[in-house]
Parts: C-alpha cells; structure tokens; sequence
C-alpha cells in the first residue's frame, strides 16, 4: 500500500496545526447542531469525509439549506445555500477568534443567524473562540496527510458496517474529539445508560464502537503521543479487557484497546490489518456481550 493512502503523521509535527483545526471544526460542528434536526445518539451532529475534505452536509435554514465543507484540497472554507448562492474564505494560517470571526461574517452574508455556545469542548485548552489567538496554525501539508487518514479509514469502516445486519452508524466525524467513528448497536437497551444528558442519549443501548483519533490531550484519559485506532464496548462487559488483540492492547485509562496508526500503515495489508483489529476487537466484545452475532453477521456479497 503506498504513502499516498496511509501517509506517515507525526503528532509532534502536526500537533499546532491539529489543535487549530480542531476548534475550527467543533465551530463548524455546533452550527451544525444548531440547524439539523435532532436524530437519535446525536447523530445529527457528525461531520463526514468526502474527497475534498469534511462537510457538515445539507442543513435547514428557514426554507433555504446550507452547507459548509473544509475543502483540504483547496484549502478553502466553502459554503454554498440551496438558493445558489457560494461564498467561503481561504484556510490559512490565522487564530480561533480570526477564523471565528470570518465564518460569522460569511453566515451574515449569506443571511444565516445561529447561536453557537462559543466554548470549545472536549479539550483541555476551553478558551472560547472569539478570545482565542494561542491557536493559529495552518499546515497544508499535514492537513492533506490527515485527510487522506481520513479517507482510507473510512473506506474500511465502511466494510466493517457492511458485514452487520444490526442497527449500525453512519461512518461519522465528530468534532468534540476529532475521531472517525462507527458503531455496531446490540438492539438492548444499555441497563446502566450514563446519567449525563449527552452521554445518556450517545449511549441509551448497547454498543460496540470503533474509531480513528490522531492521539494527543485527552481531558479525561491523559495524554496519548501518537495516532491511534480504538475500540470499544458500552456497557463493557466482564473479560473484554483481558481479551487477545494483539497487536492492540487495552488502556484502562481509556476503556479501550488501542492501535497505534503506524502499525497498520507499515504493515504488508494496512486494510487487511484494520479490518482484523475491527473484528477481533468486535468479536471479544460481543460474545462476551452475549450477542447473537450469527444473527447479526451479514452475508457476503460479490
């Protein structure tokens, strides 16, 4: 598999770019959780990958519908509303509160009105946006790299989707983590759902979830130094923990086992490695889970 599809990503050297992006993004985010209509697990949330970066798809706006897509080949912000009209501005290097203000003045050109709770979430740094000039790094470079992460993990946890009959999640991006998801449901209602409203209604039923984080601050688990893939199962159930997935291996602080990105891309089959680690991961959890996984195995197609 070439560099093209699972380029090397150094944390060190993307890390100024990553956590500039990352509030950009989350602004991005809540104006689209603002607009979309609720959908269940706050999956009306999400952003998603496309070949030119990540959009936050088709959103209702007072009979028009907008769209707001990072385009990382263009390196351009670009908006376009279902009445033709097309506006955007440059990514560049620039601060939270620069890029903040420029997506409120090209909402106002287009004759959007949103309020957004102006505080980034999930992470360590919570400046709010507008007050934020620390973060101001644009590197084209590492975005492209990270994009085509993104592009080819998809590709795969879209595979993994396909080999379940169960309820399964869209292949999502969610910008309060900036994790690739995707997620298996049991169809049983979780018997211990979070007490947390938002952690309550993300996990209502059993689950089994896997993903792609480029690794770095997380405010509840510490730090990890590298770009990894996880998986893991709401509610846990006994011995997942201890179960063999090697080359992963689990973090308690995480709840999770993890998969450092570099192993797959320097392995003979990155897909082919991904895909073992989604199964195996999967497998551990749902027979432990005592889910009825012939029922739920998808057959295969030509």
């Amino acid at each position: 598999m070439s560099d093209a599809a699972w380029p090397e990503l150094s944390l060190v050297e993307w890390e100024p770019t990553y956590l500039t992006l990352h509030r950009w993004l989350q602004i991005a985010g809540k104006i689209r959780m603002a607009l979309a209509p609720w959908m269940n697990h706050w999956w009306h949330t999400p952003l998603y990958v496309t070949s030119e970066g990540l959009t936050t798809s088709s959103m209702p706006y007072r009979g028009r519908h907008l769209t707001l897509t990072f385009d990382f080949c263009g390196h351009r912000l670009a908006a376009h509303t279902s009445d033709n009209r097309r506006d955007g501005f440059a990514l560049e290097p620039m601060s939270v509160a620069d890029f903040h203000a420029r997506m409120t003045e090209l909402l106002a050109r287009l004759d959007v009105e949103v309020e957004i709770w102006p505080v980034p979430v999930e992470v360590v740094d919570r400046t709010p946006f507008a007050e934020d000039r620390r973060h101001a790094s644009y590197d084209r470079a590492q975005v492209e790299r990270v994009h085509r992460i993104l592009l080819s993990s998809s590709r795969v946890f879209a595979l993994h989707r396909g080999r379940f009959l169960g309820k399964a999640s869209p292949v999502h991006f969610f910008w309060g983590a900036f994790d690739l998801a995707v997620t298996r449901f049991s169809g049983r209602a979780n018997p211990t759902p979070p007490p947390d409203k938002v952690m309550g209604a993300a996990y209502s039923h059993e689950v089994i979830s896997h993903g792609f984080w480029p690794g770095g601050d997380w405010p509840i688990g510490g730090r990890v130094d590298e770009a990894v893939f996880y998986a893991y199962a709401v509610p846990e159930p006994a011995g997942f923990s201890g179960a063999a997935a090697p080359p992963a291996t689990y973090a308690a602080a995480f709840g999770e086992f993890l998969l450092p990105y570099r192993i797959v891309r320097e392995s003979p089959d990155p897909e082919a490695t991904l895909l073992d680690f989604m199964e195996t991961t999967y497998l551990a959890a749902a027979t432990r889970a005592g889910w009825d996984v012939a029922a739920l195995r998808a057959a295969a197609q030509s």
